[in-house]
C-alpha cells in the first residue's frame, strides 16, 4: 500500500507540474534561447527588452527546442515602433524564417492576427472592433493555443482570431520573438510561460 501511495503522490505531482508549464524566459538571461540576426536581445530589471539594432534589419529570438502543441501566455509592452510578434512551429536560418507569426504591432495593426512569411501573408485579421483590445505603451497580456491545425490567439482576454489550417497543422519548429525590420523598435517581454499540450 506504501508503495501505490507513493506513486500516487509522484504522478499528482507530475501531473501538476504538466500542467501549471514551465518559464520560457527566467528574468535572468538568454538560457535556453537563441538570437537571429544583429538586433538587440537583453535582459533588464527581470524583463527581456528587444531592440533595433544599428542594421536595422528582422531580428528573432527563438527557442532552442521545437514545440508543436501548446498554449503560451506571455505580457508584452510596446515601445517606440512596437512592430514586433511571437511565431509558432518556425524554421530559422539567419533572418529567413519559416512560419506563422502572431502579431504584436501598433494600434490597428492587427495584433493578435496570424501571418505566415515567406508564404501566403496574411492568414486572419482580428475583426476591426477587436483592435480596440490592445493597451498602446501598457503591458498586454497575449495567450496562443497551438493544437493540431488549430491557432487561436487571446488580447487581454479578448479571441482575436481562431483560424484551422492544414499546413500548420503538419509543422513543427521553434517559437521565437520577432523585431522588425525598419529601426527604432522596443518591445518589452515578462512572464513568458509555456504548456505543452
Amino acid at each position: 500500500m506504501k508503495k501505490i501511495s507513493l506513486f500516487a503522490i509522484l504522478l499528482s505531482i507530475a501531473l501538476t507540474s504538466c500542467q501549471s508549464g514551465k518559464e520560457l524566459f527566467n528574468g535572468k538571461n538568454l538560457d535556453g534561447w537563441q538570437t537571429y540576426g544583429t538586433e538587440k536581445w537583453y535582459v533588464e530589471d527581470g524583463l527581456l527588452i528587444s531592440e533595433s539594432g544599428p542594421d536595422k534589419m528582422y531580428g528573432y529570438l527563438a527557442t532552442e527546442d521545437n514545440y508543436k502543441d501548446f498554449e503560451i501566455t506571455l505580457e508584452f509592452k510596446q515601445e517606440a515602433d512596437g512592430n514586433s510578434g511571437v511565431f509558432i512551429r518556425s524554421e530559422i536560418e539567419g533572418t529567413k524564417i519559416a512560419g506563422w507569426q502572431i502579431e504584436v504591432a501598433p494600434p490597428n495593426l492587427h495584433t493578435g492576427g496570424i501571418y505566415e512569411s515567406y508564404g501566403r501573408g496574411w492568414l486572419i485579421k482580428p475583426t476591426p472592433e477587436k483592435e480596440a483590445a490592445l493597451k498602446y505603451g501598457e503591458w498586454n497580456k497575449l495567450k496562443i493555443k497551438v493544437k493540431g491545425n488549430q491557432v487561436t490567439s487571446w488580447l487581454n482576454g479578448v479571441e482575436m482570431v481562431d483560424f484551422s489550417d492544414d499546413k500548420i497543422g503538419a509543422a513543427n519548429g521553434k517559437i521565437a520573438l520577432q523585431i522588425h525590420d525598419g529601426g527604432g523598435i522596443k518591445v518589452y517581454w515578462r512572464n513568458i510561460r509555456l504548456k505543452t499540450l
